[in-house]
């Protein structure tokens, strides 16, 4: 026996079924900087991302970007089950047991073959164990391999479902904040009578919907990389938007919105900070800035003339600022790492919302859109 490489073979073998375990089944955010998953994904996302960012640009951009998450999780199944095999053919050549095959001499590729047909329980039986040791590790790798399979088909609904909870509110984010979600329009679109009441139940909400979302991104961090279904729609957008508005709002609003704002504002930057963590995504500067000052006295007139009462000065300004440095330099983190747009504060002029349009009909979109301020749904 070469206990060298059977240590070597088992400790493969450990070292994937540990990484396999805290990815898919330990229902916590894993703090291990060393892992077979977080290289997997450092490597294969930067390699993709660099290499569609060369070779694509616009949508085409965007939809090949969209194909690695669910791609990237099809890999890492692969890339756990090739250990394994590697893991377990290592440890039986190791061993020195011998093995029945068609030629009658046996290679490495040999122990390599019968762990592959051992772990996928094929049973071909054109290769076999010999000694007792080998049919015992042949025995229990099957059943490894039985395991790995039922593990998979578990974690892909668990996926699915994470997935398409955090993309409902994201939806439902279209019509009350626009196609991206901005700010001003989240703002203007609640000046009618009791619309503070209901963006207050919006933001609570939204409180909820950030919480789920950094559970289950920090237990998934698989998630982070799987786009939303609309080239203006993410998960980090929708995040933005939330924050500059409940920003806005504890710095220049008044009475009980403010005190909704702040709960969901504590909750959603948590869920900012600790996804940038995980990803590995140090804050950094955001350049260029999103509010400049000349943006911001429009946004605060725009909002004055809809009837929204606002307070002003330089403390406001100063807190509002404060408030930004401590999201902003996150998002751009993640922005620039995942390659996802983060929305202004105000719209650009023209847009309109992803409810009013489709691929047979934006010439009636438009055409409503320039008829009147309400069939748009946008202000500014």
């Amino acid at each position: 026996m070469s206990i060298p490489s059977a240590v070597l073979g088992l400790a493969l073998i450990v070292v994937v079924l540990g990484d396999a375990f805290e990815t898919i089944v330990l229902p916590r955010r894993v703090t291990r900087r060393i892992s077979l998953a977080r290289f997997f994904y450092q490597v294969t996302w930067f390699s993709w991302s660099r290499a569609v960012a060369a070779i694509f640009s616009g949508k085409r951009q965007e939809t090949y970007l969209s194909f690695y998450g669910p791609l990237s999780l099809l890999l890492l199944l692969i890339f756990w089950a090739t250990g394994l095999i590697v893991g377990f053919g290592i440890l039986l050549w190791a061993s020195g047991s011998p093995i029945k095959t068609p030629e009658g001499t046996a290679t490495f590729a040999n122990y390599l073959y019968l762990s592959g047909t051992s772990f996928f329980t094929l049973g071909l039986g054109d290769v076999t164990p010999s000694s007792p040791f080998a049919k015992g590790i042949v025995a229990f790798e099957a059943g490894m391999g039985f395991g790995f399979l039922a593990l998979v088909i578990g974690y892909l609904p668990v996926l699915n479902q994470s997935f398409s909870r955090r993309e409902l509110n994201i939806s439902l984010l279209d019509a009350r904040a626009g196609s991206p979600p901005t700010s001003a329009e989240m703002l203007l679109r609640h000046r009618h009578d009791h619309g503070m009441d209901e963006l207050r139940q919006l933001l609570h909400e939204w409180e909820r919907w950030s919480a789920d979302l950094m559970e289950s991104h920090l237990s998934y961090p698989v998630l982070t990389f799987f786009r939303s279904h609309h080239d203006n729609h993410s998960w980090l957008g929708a995040l933005t938007a939330i924050l500059d508005t409940c920003a806005f709002i504890i710095a220049s609003f008044e009475g009980p919105c403010k005190r909704q704002a702040q709960l969901t504002f504590a909750i959603t930057r948590h869920a900012i900070v600790d996804i940038s963590d995980i990803l590995n995504c140090p804050p950094r500067e955001a350049k260029p800035n999103r509010l400049p000052l000349g943006q911001l006295d429009y946004l605060r007139t725009r909002l004055k003339e809809a009837g929204i009462e606002l307070q002003e000065g330089t403390a406001v300004d100063e807190k509002l600022s404060t408030l930004r440095r401590t999201y902003d330099p996150y998002v751009h983190s993640l922005s620039n790492y995942l390659r996802i747009s983060l929305p202004p504060w105000i719209p650009e002029r023209g847009w309109i919302d992803n409810w009013q349009t489709s691929e047979w009909g934006q010439a009636q979109a438009f055409r409503l859109d320039n008829s009147s301020d309400e069939a748009r749904g946008g202000h500014f």
